[in-house]
């Protein structure tokens, strides 16, 4: 499977994926990074490992929909499979969403449906939140709202801020969408009708619970 990835800045959940990759665990290849952003430092790690990127400013269009075509066209030219958004910052529009679908995956710092957006973890300690977390799904054109796939879950501590809780999450996040790209490389996810399957069955509404 050819995969893109989509970042706008240091590209933490990329980097390991690209890991997993070089490894033998995902039978994928990177083939191309795109960022908005052209002081983003994956596009410093995509160069290091020899994989094409592209700076693509949206300030230099017109609207969401300008920017997306030209993005459809970039994946379209390095003959890409899927897309992997790794900390991208750009609310997507349906001509990207659209072309990809079933094949776009997303990582959010929460425990999906909660707090969607920006803000997780605070929006989580205000709540008084027992728990915190982060959810892989298929991206759909409402915002973090498509089929969960894989989802782990992160004990809240009395001495937490929103740094400390953060930095937990992203150490989840770092094990479970390297394995969830990994199930999408293999075919064993796939998105029907709104909804996840994982080797043909239906997968909960809240995604597979990841256990160490």
């Amino acid at each position: 499977m050819r995969l893109a990835f989509f970042i706008s800045g240091r590209g933490s959940n990329m980097e390991v994926i690209l890991d997993a990759i070089h490894q033998g665990h995902i039978p994928a290849t990177a083939n191309l990074v795109v960022s908005n952003k052209a002081d983003a430092l994956g596009l410093s790690t995509a160069r290091e490992r020899g994989i094409p990127s592209i700076f693509c400013d949206h300030r230099d269009y017109e609207s969401r929909e300008a920017y997306d075509h030209v993005l459809v066209r970039h994946l379209q030219d390095h003959q890409i499979d899927a897309v992997i958004l790794a900390g991208f910052m750009r609310i997507l529009s349906p001509v990207l969403i659209r072309e990809f679908e079933g094949k776009m995956l997303n990582i959010h710092p929460s425990l999906l449906p909660k707090y969607p957006g920006l803000h997780t973890h605070q929006r989580a300690l205000d709540a008084g939140d027992t728990e915190a977390g982060a959810t892989v799904h298929f991206v759909i054109e409402e915002l973090d709202a498509g089929a969960a796939v894989l989802q782990a879950r992160v004990p809240i501590k009395e001495s937490d801020d929103a740094a400390r809780l953060s930095e937990r999450v992203l150490q989840m996040e770092h094990i479970i969408y390297p394995l969830a790209v990994k199930w999408l490389a293999e075919g064993r996810i796939h998105w029907q009708g709104g909804a996840a399957y994982l080797d043909q069955e239906p997968i909960p509404e809240h995604g597979v619970q990841f256990s160490m």
